[in-house]
């Protein structure tokens, strides 16, 4: 491969990037209001719930460890928890009863109304990320979806009521998008979380 052919390659990888990050920006509205709720939820005692098939399972861990543990010092650690981590219990549920009910069993047993689901799916491996979303509105919880694609699959579910979506066919770029939306959430709930004047009944859903 010459120069300059990598040059384009790198050049075309930047772009297909491009689209995906403006689009999450567009959001902008969503991803605050989102924010503002599950801060509202944390400051009346609530827990974060993240689940995710696939590689987005990763990502659910990540979620939970980055409220536990603040990468920031000075930062409020926060409860969270993963559905992903025990490999016993979602091979058992999912042997017993079919992989789309793993979450959805988990959030029954474990989940309060006043906690925080957040779902995270990159393409059309989603049913299982939609079952432990409806299953937590059913529940009273805060329900957020990360999605990637069109996210028609979760958005038209009504299962989510905050639906972000990584706008992009290509996995590897929902991915990294989605990896930005849960980081701008994370630090836009501890914006929150500092200013408690804005916390009032409103903010929590």
């Amino acid at each position: 491969m010459t120069a300059t052919a990598a040059d384009d390659r790198v050049a075309a990888a930047f772009a297909a990037r491009n689209g995906p990050a403006a689009g999450l920006a567009g959001q902008a509205g969503d991803l605050v209001a989102a924010a503002l709720a599950m801060a509202g939820r944390f400051h009346a005692g609530g827990t974060l719930v993240v689940f995710g098939t696939g590689g987005a399972s990763t990502d659910a861990q990540h979620v939970a460890v980055e409220f536990m543990h603040p990468v920031i010092v000075g930062k409020r650690a926060l409860p969270a928890i993963s559905l992903t981590s025990d490999v016993a219990t979602l091979t058992g549920l999912a042997g017993r009863g079919g992989p789309d009910g793993v979450f959805g069993y988990q959030i029954g047993l474990l989940a309060e109304p006043g906690d925080i689901a957040l779902g995270i799916a990159t393409g059309d491996d989603g049913q299982a990320v939609a079952g432990g979303l409806r299953a937590a509105r059913e529940r009273g919880l805060l329900t957020v979806a990360l999605v990637g694609g069109d996210g028609s699959a979760i958005a038209g579910s009504g299962a989510a009521d905050y639906v972000l979506t990584a706008a992009s066919a290509d996995p590897r770029v929902v991915k990294e998008v989605q990896v930005t939306a849960y980081h701008v959430l994370w630090e836009l709930v501890h914006v929150f979380l500092e200013q408690p004047a804005v916390l009032g009944p409103g903010a929590v859903r």
